[in-house]
């Protein structure tokens, strides 16, 4: 039997090594099988992430948690209802949600989905209100790694840094404007987010009026009032996102253009161009 050399020693040391962090990262993966948003709140660390597959579909009825929430997916489209607002989320994009914002979150397509959520105090610059955010590639690299990382992470070492080089990013990202503002009067309100839901089903003024048991001239006076739009304005703004969403999961043009109520493709172009300053056909293709 031959006896192990130095070189032999220190190879079995490096394959044992190697073998401690596959096994450890194997625990770590089922540990995030199983993890919860409940079980996120409260850990004793300012950053907490999660990872989620969700089939098309699928929906996060009205909820609170008590930490802020950034919601990201690396595939698959978002839609979250807030009291705020009505926000379309397409993959590559961001959702920020501060802590106590109740929420509902409908998912489009089998979504894979990335959560952090983060101590209110974790960082003097986190944004204040909900907002759909860019994710820089820095930031999308980081949020994955979060991921990765045991829950009670080392927050002197390398894992920490990420964890603030994360904070750091997320503050400093533009607002992307894929957001219809909600009405405050709760009758009006519960209406919209019926509408926002299914956006495509032809709803008029009067139908609002009839739906929120409201005359039609206080509606149109507390509708622009409220949300700083007219009621036609806010209708047309819900349908572009929605048809932002449709596109994002691989509708053609021209297909959407008609899901989403005009009558022709160059029409719902122009109007696209106009709210989000490329075509339809570019919007994706120039994301990064």
């Amino acid at each position: 039997m031959r006896t192990p050399t130095g070189n032999d020693s220190r190879q079995s040391g490096r394959s044992s090594s190697l073998a401690q962090l596959r096994n450890s990262a194997t625990k770590g993966r089922l540990v995030r099988q199983v993890k919860r948003a409940d079980d996120c709140q409260d850990v004793a660390r300012p950053v907490a992430a999660m990872a989620r597959e969700l089939a098309s579909g699928c929906v996060d009825v009205f909820h609170t948690h008590r930490r802020a929430q950034l919601l990201f997916a690396c595939t698959g489209v978002m839609s979250v209802v807030t009291r705020e607002g009505a926000f379309v989320v397409p993959p590559q994009r961001a959702v920020w949600l501060p802590a106590g914002m109740e929420h509902e979150v409908h998912y489009g397509g089998a979504t894979s989905l990335r959560t952090l959520y983060i101590e209110p105090a974790a960082h003097a610059k986190l944004p204040t209100l909900s907002r759909v955010l860019e994710v820089s590639d820095l930031l999308r690299s980081l949020i994955l790694a979060a991921v990765n990382l045991p829950t009670e992470y080392d927050t002197d070492g390398r894992e920490g840094r990420i964890m603030s080089l994360l904070l750091d990013e997320i503050a400093i990202m533009p607002t992307v404007p894929l957001h219809a503002p909600m009405p405050r009067d709760e009758r009006l309100a519960r209406v919209c987010r019926a509408m926002f839901r299914d956006p495509v089903r032809e709803q008029r003024l009067e139908d609002l009026a009839r739906a929120a048991g409201m005359s039609r001239r206080t509606v149109t006076r507390l509708f622009r009032r409220e949300t700083g739009m007219s009621f036609a304005a806010w209708r047309q703004h819900v349908r572009l996102l929605e048809a932002l969403s449709r596109l994002a999961v691989g509708r053609s043009v021209t297909a959407v253009a008609l899901d989403v109520g005009y009558r022709s493709p160059s029409s719902f172009t122009a109007m696209f161009r106009r709210t989000f300053g490329v075509t339809p056909s570019h919007y994706f293709s120039n994301e990064n």
